[in-house]
């Protein structure tokens, strides 16, 4: 049986693709698709629930895409009422300021979301518009401000770094202006430029190096001299983490179902990796389709350490075993190395302070040779 696995729920819809978003999302048809594509939804977990010899109970959901605040609460009801949830389980939904005009916020807290991620990534209207947003600032204000009217306490807000043209002083006053709403959470992050994607064909102009690193270096000062936390490299909280990525990133189980959803789950002895077909007309045509792999041990060693080290305290060795199946010794040399460079700690699976700031180069050490 899974202990204590995720849920991640994929609707690809969008209004409008970002040129910076290598997400799957597509631009949204019509209210049929939508209601297709919430029964399509309901019948791939049916298969999949049959397809486990105890069924799970999930932790946390999460609804992500595209757009999940184009759907209707009545969608969120129907999926959630289904699905087996431990008490007291986190479910969030990702909502997009400029899909929310008309949101039922209140629809939403009463179908059993209980967290927000509102995608605001800048509060310059200027940057909005270069990122290909729909949305204003004065739209995310308004967008929180409704949220937390309809009752909603554990609120994320998305906020990116590096944009184009960005100086420091934006990219604070960025910060300054999420930081004002007091939201629970804020991921910031920085903006990379990903393969197939519009930026990619047309690359905008970035900052240069040294202004990134004032905007990073200022930026997580002031988160913490703000309350905000950093438990992994671009999550920060005022009270608790998101369970969901903690789960994501302590490398436990979860399940994804949905157009392009991925899951990795451990059972009979193995890791399997799950993939569903990106475009929607397939993923109707056939809920019950996924491709299973299965993780080789050097992809499970280097994926479990790219995952756990982001996290600021990682976790205990014994993590290492009960997530992969294999034992300690099979990383204890390449670590060993790492303790005597002074990069990762001896007495925990965490980086130092000073290897938080080599991360790539730490995870480096344990590619398949």
């Amino acid at each position: 049986m899974l202990d204590k696995p995720g849920l991640y729920v994929h609707l690809p819809w969008c209004v409008r693709k970002c040129p910076y978003c290598d997400f799957n999302s597509h631009p949204l048809q019509d209210e049929t698709s939508r209601t297709a594509y919430t029964g399509a939804l309901l019948q791939e977990w049916a298969c999949r629930a049959a397809g486990f010899s105890e069924r799970p109970r999930f932790s946390s959901v999460f609804f992500g895409g595209g757009t999940p605040s184009l759907f209707q609460p009545e969608s969120f009801a129907a999926l959630l009422e289904v699905l087996p949830l431990q008490v007291g389980a986190e479910i969030t939904l990702e909502a997009n300021p400029g899909a929310t005009e008309h949101a039922d916020f209140a629809g939403y807290l009463d179908a059993g979301i209980n967290r927000l991620s509102i995608g605001a990534q800048s509060f310059n209207n200027t940057s909005l518009q270069h990122l290909g947003r729909i949305h204003t600032a004065e739209e995310i204000r308004n967008t929180y401000h409704a949220a937390v009217a309809a009752g909603f306490e554990n609120i994320n807000v998305d906020l990116m770094w590096g944009l184009p043209k960005q100086t420091l002083d934006a990219a604070l006053f960025d910060l300054e202006s999420t930081i004002s709403l007091c939201p629970a959470h804020i991921s910031w992050y920085q903006l990379t430029i990903e393969p197939r994607t519009e930026f990619a064909r047309r690359p905008p102009v970035l900052p240069l190096e040294e202004v990134l690193t004032d905007i990073e270096t200022s930026g997580l000062a002031h988160l913490e001299a703000s309350g905000y936390k950093r438990y992994e490299v671009s999550a920060f909280s005022r009270s608790k983490p998101c369970a969901h990525n903690l789960n994501y990133w302590r490398f436990g189980d979860y399940v994804g179902i949905g157009a392009g959803a991925h899951g990795k789950v451990r059972l009979d002895s193995e890791t399997h990796r799950t993939e569903n077909p990106r475009q929607p007309r397939l993923y109707l045509n056939d809920p019950s389709k996924q491709l299973v792999t299965t993780v080789t041990e050097a992809d499970l060693k280097l994926e479990f350490m790219l995952n756990v080290l982001r996290l600021k305290d990682g976790v205990e060795f014994e993590t290492f075993q009960s997530t992969t199946g294999l034992s300690w010794d099979r990383v204890a040399r390449d670590w060993q190395s790492l303790v005597e460079a002074g990069f990762v700690r001896s007495d925990r699976c965490a980086t130092t302070e000073f290897g938080y700031r080599y991360l790539d180069s730490v995870v480096g050490e344990f590619m398949p040779r």
